[in-house]
């Protein structure tokens, strides 16, 4: 089972170059399950027993399966992030070196591990804005072929950098194009002849770099997978799984993948926006409830808040806890933080406790160490806009932020069987108890 949910799971990455396409293909397994597309833009006709999805700026969807019995139920919400650390093309993509080589000019995209970017094949996907007659569509673009390449500077004319070298993202790691026999204005080109189109059709565009290296199954049992953008969408694809198997009348069940996580989520498509709150409420506008409906049902929610979380290092065990350490391939890690940065605490825990026992899966704690800043994730900052009972979960691996990240096998089909359960489990409260049913 390990294994073949790990083909599966690297077929679903090979597809996702960015988080454009991580959406559209999400969005095709929707619809093959009967998920029906709904614009913002138009009026929601939606039923009980109905099954819709929504996106926003082509790189953030929500999901929602409505109960046949939700007139007192609440939202059972899993979220992840579709989004990683890579470099930004920018709008003028090329620079010329000494009239002899093109590169293309780039910025950094969250807080990647540089060194792990050179020496290897690189490509460049995105979306491009394209103007047909008097309108515009969107067109996603994938150069599906090794293009380009970050190439280290020889030790010979680098001894520092193996003492612990400061990557400037202005100089060191621009990625060569082309030589002397290509020109400017070739990038585009390219660009315009991928979604074919004549150059001048294309009015703007967001294009990244993305890692070529193939996801690899590794380790003395099989027991690795290695992938560029494991983070986060190992939970992404696993808790989506988990919702399109899961079933349950009483409460409504909402799957949510947001972007731009890895640069704070303070956009219009980020788990900080009003994307969540907007699409919950509308859900109850549409099903003819009223205000004091939504806030009730909210009051009755749990979000589970999915990313990835760090595995003790084989080489640096000492950058963990000494006791709320997690590893790879022994189950869902719980994340919790005392000034907040997780939105995990007693009662959210228990919940989700009772879900694994259900499904008989198991835990595992994380905590930073005490003199760790850490990291915050989407529970806390979505939190801000949409209050409900919350827990941070995620998947032990190695290598955050890496070009290749490294997870366990196991852990997918845990986060699944996990992500099932709770999908069909109703919580409700009464007289100051919780069930989960």
């Amino acid at each position: 089972m390990y294994k073949k949910i790990s083909q599966e799971m690297t077929e679903f990455l090979k597809d996702c170059p960015t988080a454009f396409h991580a959406v559209e293909r999400i969005a095709k397994e929707l619809e093959q399950n009967g998920y029906v597309k709904i614009e913002e833009n138009e009026k929601w006709d939606i039923q009980p027993g109905g099954k819709y999805y929504v996106t926003r700026n082509d790189s953030s969807v929500i999901a929602f399966g409505i109960g046949t019995q939700t007139e007192d139920g609440g939202f059972n919400i899993a979220a992840s992030h579709s989004d990683f650390p890579t470099f930004k093309v920018k709008e003028h993509a090329e620079l010329e070196v000494k009239k002899k080589y093109l590169q293309l000019n780039t910025e950094g995209y969250g807080g990647m591990i540089c060194s792990t970017w050179f020496d290897r094949p690189l490509s460049v996907a995105g979306r491009v804005i394209v103007k047909e007659q008097d309108h515009f569509i969107t067109k996603l673009v994938n150069l599906d072929r090794d293009l380009v390449m970050i190439p280290s500077l020889a030790i010979h004319m680098n001894r520092s950098v193996n003492d612990g070298y400061a990557y400037n993202k202005q100089v060191d790691t621009l990625p060569l194009f082309g030589t002397d026999k290509s020109k400017k204005g070739d990038f585009k080109k390219l660009i315009a002849e991928a979604v074919g189109v004549p150059q001048e059709a294309v009015y703007g565009s967001d294009l990244y770099l993305y890692n070529r290296e193939q996801p690899s199954v590794w380790g003395a049992q099989e027991e690795f997978i290695s992938a560029q953008h494991l983070d986060d969408l190992q939970c992404a694809y696993a808790t989506l799984k988990g919702f399109l198997e899961g079933k349950q009348d009483r409460n409504i069940n909402v799957y949510a993948c947001f972007d731009n996580e890895e640069v704070g989520s303070g956009t219009k498509q980020g788990a900080g926006s009003t994307f969540l709150y907007d699409t919950l409420r509308r859900i109850h506008l549409g099903l003819g409830k009223q205000e004091e409906d939504y806030y009730r049902a909210v009051a009755g929610s749990l979000m589970l808040s999915a990313d990835n979380a760090h595995a003790v290092h084989p080489n640096h065990p000492e950058k963990t806890d000494a006791e709320n350490c997690v590893y790879m391939n022994e189950g869902i890690v719980v994340k919790s933080h005392a000034g907040q940065k997780y939105t995990s605490d007693a009662v959210s825990i228990a919940l989700f406790r009772e879900v694994c026992e259900k499904a008989d899966v198991p835990i595992q704690f994380f905590a930073n160490r005490s003199d760790e800043a850490g990291g915050s994730t989407l529970g806390n900052i979505s939190s801000g806009k949409v209050s409900l009972k919350a827990v941070d979960i995620g998947l032990a691996q190695l290598a955050m932020h890496s070009a290749y990240e490294t997870a366990g096998i196991r852990d997918t089909c845990y986060m699944i069987k996990a992500a099932k359960q709770f999908y069909s489990t109703h919580f409700c409260e009464e007289n100051g108890s919780i069930f989960c049913e």
